[in-house]
């Protein structure tokens, strides 16, 4: 299985801030909790790769600014 392998599997994100001053991402789903903490630096390169993975899936579009 990889990154391209469909699944059926239903699952909840949820991202903020810790009060050790961590960015979390919480993935829950299947009966599971992951709880991932990442530096603010991690988590600015971390959405740098969402971004450029978004880009590539819709076409190489420029994202929408609000």
């Amino acid at each position: 299985m990889g990154i391209d392998t469909e699944r059926d599997i239903e699952a909840n994100l949820q991202i903020g801030p810790t009060d050790k001053g961590m960015v979390r991402l919480f993935v829950e789903g299947g009966g599971m909790e992951i709880p991932m903490d990442f530096t603010p630096e991690e988590a600015r390169e971390i959405a740098e790769e969402i971004m450029a993975a978004a880009n590539r899936a819709g076409g190489g579009r420029p994202a929408r600014k609000r």
